[in-house]
């Protein structure tokens, strides 16, 4: 267990590790269980995924195998994004393994895994998300796409549920 004394960032450090590969890591203000429930959680998750905007979580089976299926609408409701994959590993509280996939450019899976640290006696949760592509020029094009805007905005969505909670 790891110790620390600030306080949680308000945004993810990200870092490229090697050709393929993209780890975030951010701090949460939280126990690892209520981090872990609102990662799992399809109600709690449905308020702050699509970077707190309306979401649709059309599945979500938490098994090895199961299919989680998302769509992020707009403001103003007029557009929306649909992202899948398959869970592929799953360790409560500890290990979350899963493919994603944008509607916008199918055919092109992304491996995530997050792990989650007690940090600060267990009042804290250091996340670790661990992004594998399968090429350096996917690696390069989510890296233009805006995604680190749209997880940070996500992850202050987050902030606001596990201090509801």
């Amino acid at each position: 267990m790891t110790t620390e004394t600030t306080n949680a960032p308000k945004t993810a450090l990200l870092s490229q590790q090697g050709d393929r590969e993209l780890r975030i890591e951010r701090t949460f203000d939280a126990p690892r269980e209520r981090v872990w429930k609102a990662m799992t959680d399809p109600k709690l998750l449905a308020q702050w995924w699509g970077r707190g905007h309306e979401i649709t979580i059309e599945k979500h089976e938490l098994e090895r195998g199961g299919h989680w299926r998302f769509v992020e609408h707009s403001p103003d409701g007029k557009e929306s994004w649909g992202f899948e994959g398959r869970f592929r590993e799953i360790v409560p509280q500890s290990k979350l393994s899963m493919t994603f996939e944008w509607d916008g450019m199918p055919g092109y899976p992304v491996i995530n895994t997050t792990t989650l640290e007690e940090i600060d006696g267990g009042k804290r949760t250091r996340i670790v998300v661990v992004s594998q592509f399968f090429t350096k020029a996917e690696l390069e094009g989510m890296m233009k796409s805006g995604m680190e805007t749209g997880m940070n905005e996500s992850y202050r969505a987050l902030d606001r549920v596990l201090s509801a909670q």
